[in-house]
């Protein structure tokens, strides 16, 4: 494997290059990067900082990297950005490593796709396989299971947490954490229901989505206080390994409560 290095690329000392890799015009890459085998930087992208790139992972131009995060709690620690393999990293997207009061890392997963101008702050946790489209950002701290889909600028709250397979809607603000399988939507976002596009498309049998419905009813339309819901649904689906991937996201909410459904409003009687 041939390791492609244009002329007016900029490598400071100490920075790993893995066997395969393609560094575009005018790129510039920090002391303390390290790139595996075959990744790609187009041109005029900068990766600084305690950064390490995974195998196959492509980044766009005008992409920063790796750079200090926007925290002006940030005193210089030595936090790290850790991006796994097989990763799109499109034009003018911004990453940042971790800090002191998060775990001194910012994690992304593997076959992910960040399109134009997305950001993922300090903090951040991402699984695998998420996609997050044009100018979508997401605050410090955010965690993000496999196989989310964040819409178009949509923006999410520091430390929010969005469950596995949930879509975020294009334009929604993101405040509270958004369950497994879930689908929120609107300027304050609110829960609209269960994800059913992205099951389908991920293999979920029609079994499993109605007991995915079903334990949504439950959680959230049905009597008694969210904990008394919680308890009642675990209750009757404590060997659905699906249902209880919810139930236990539900019952760790910290910072913020669940995204619930927009409540609907009363007629009023004469």
């Amino acid at each position: 494997m041939t390791t492609n290095i244009h002329p007016t690329a900029i490598i400071e000392d100490g920075a790993q290059i893995g066997e395969g890799c393609s560094i575009g015009p005018y790129c510039i890459i920090g002391a303390q990067v390290t790139l595996d085998k075959n990744v790609t930087l187009k041109a005029h992208v900068v990766v600084d900082g305690i950064t390490s790139i995974g195998e196959g992972t492509s980044i766009y131009p005008f992409a920063s990297i790796g750079t200090q995060p926007q925290d002006l709690k940030y005193a210089g620690e030595p936090s790290e950005l850790i991006i796994g393999k097989n990763n799109t990293i499109r034009e003018h997207v911004t990453m940042n490593p971790g800090t002191k009061d998060g775990g001194m890392k910012t994690v992304v997963g593997d076959n992910c796709l960040f399109m134009m101008a997305t950001h993922v702050a300090h903090d951040c946790i991402i699984g695998n396989n998420v996609i997050m489209a044009n100018n979508a950002t997401l605050g410090g701290h955010v965690v993000v299971g496999d196989r989310v889909l964040v819409g178009g600028l949509a923006a999410v709250h520091q430390f929010v947490r969005i469950g596995s397979f949930a879509v975020i809607g294009g334009m929604s603000g993101v405040e509270s954490d958004v369950i497994p399988f879930g689908r929120v939507k609107g300027e304050r976002a609110s829960l609209a229901g269960l994800n059913l596009i992205g099951l389908e498309r991920n293999g979920f049998s029609k079994d499993q989505v109605r007991t995915i419905q079903r334990a949504y009813k439950g959680i959230f339309d049905s009597e008694g206080n969210l904990d008394q819901r919680l308890d009642k649904v675990a209750a009757e689906n404590g060997d659905n390994d699906l249902i209880v991937k919810i139930i236990d996201f539900a019952r760790h909410r910290d910072k913020f409560g669940l995204c619930q459904p927009e409540k609907t409003p009363q007629k009023k009687t004469a």
